[in-house]
């Protein structure tokens, strides 16, 4: 992959991050779902399910890094619509990349992208 690839998808993922009012870093599942190259949420939220097991089997609370939330997005002709989401932390969207489609660019690149990550960490 390309440095400037690499480059533009490390900018947009650490773009797309939120905290909460106590400074916890979280992802939102819909904007991630984009970032990782999945149109549709069925077919993403297929990852996430795979994706809360590993961390329950890991002996983790999926719910302290899954938790679900209702968001209002605009409709067209100014409606409204309240959809499922998920507050997502950096090691479910971690566990997320890793129950991903490889084939797919994006995904390759977040399983790369963690495992630096867990590198630098751990150093």
């Amino acid at each position: 992959m390309k440095k400037e690839i690499i480059k533009s998808l490390v900018e947009s993922f650490e773009s797309i991050a939120n905290k909460t009012e106590d400074g916890l870093e979280f992802w939102f599942a819909r904007d991630l779902q984009d970032l990782l190259g999945y149109s549709k949420w069925e077919n993403f939220n297929k990852v996430i399910l795979k994706a809360k097991a590993a961390c329950e089997i890991s002996g983790h609370n999926p719910d302290d890094h899954f938790p679900d939330i209702r968001k209002t997005i605009k409709m067209p002709k100014g409606a409204q619509k309240e959809i499922a989401d998920m507050m997502l932390t950096r090691y479910a969207c971690y566990l997320i990349a890793q129950n991903g489609d490889p084939k797919k660019e994006e995904i390759a690149f977040a399983q790369t992208y963690f495992a630096v990550q867990t590198r630098k960490f751990v150093s």
